[in-house]
């Protein structure tokens, strides 16, 4: 049988890059999208589901929907990115805080979560996308919500790594780099290609003794 992969957030950017990547290697592909959403059109070797990455039941359901299939490769793309241009002032509304922690980590510990036995069963990989944005040795100001999110999700996956190493199941913790998606914007220093690339060796790489790792694309360490 094919390893499977499941990635969510996979509709645009960096995860339509990686479902397209891990189609091309003959993998069976699971790429997630937000309900009520159109999925991108039909790719050779990925399925398409709906998934709002906050709501228990979803998480339950397509879990469900998989039992009995072990998971190879866990991928947790899904995130938002609200009040960008927010003033410190005046700006990041009690809202905005709500909505970034519901998906950009609630969201990944839900979707870990769901799938643990079969992450079991393949003594699986777990790889959690945050960001540089989210170390604690890097401070340059603003982008609270979104660095807030990014260094707590980062603080999940150390911490399910320690707890699933025995298991046999590794997480790695991975900055994407700045790359032109919607997110990122047309002026960002890197393309999806450029990012999906290290990103898929990256997780290749990924083993026990790296568990717990935070890097960038390209393999740097990234300080904590």
């Amino acid at each position: 049988m094919p390893p499977e992969v499941l990635i969510t957030g996979a509709a645009r950017g960096i995860g339509l890059g990686l479902a397209q990547g891990y189609a091309a290697t003959g993998a069976r592909v699971v790429g997630t999208h937000r309900p009520g959403g159109t999925p991108p059109a039909a790719i050779a070797g990925v399925a398409w589901a709906p998934l709002d990455v906050a709501d228990p039941a979803g998480q339950r359901a397509l879990a469900e929907g998989a039992r009995g299939r072990p998971l190879d490769l866990l991928v947790c793309n899904a995130a938002i990115y609200p009040a960008r241009a927010d003033r410190l002032d005046d700006g990041f509304a009690a809202g905005d805080w709500a909505a970034a922690f519901a998906v950009n980590v609630t969201g990944v510990f839900l979707t870990v979560q769901a799938h643990l036995p079969r992450l079991r069963a393949a003594r699986g990989r777990v790889a959690i996308l945050s960001s540089a944005m989210g170390s604690q040795a890097r401070a340059p100001g603003g982008a609270y919500i979104y660095r807030a999110t990014k260094a707590a999700v980062l603080n999940l996956g150390r911490n399910l790594a320690t707890d699933l190493r025995a298991d046999g199941v590794a997480v790695g913790i991975y900055h994407p780099g700045w790359v032109q998606t919607e997110m990122g914007g047309p002026g960002a220093q890197i393309d999806v290609a450029t990012s999906v690339a290290g990103l898929m060796a990256r997780f290749a790489a990924l083993d026990l003794a790296d568990t717990g790792c935070f890097r960038n694309h390209d393999g740097a360490p990234i300080p904590f």
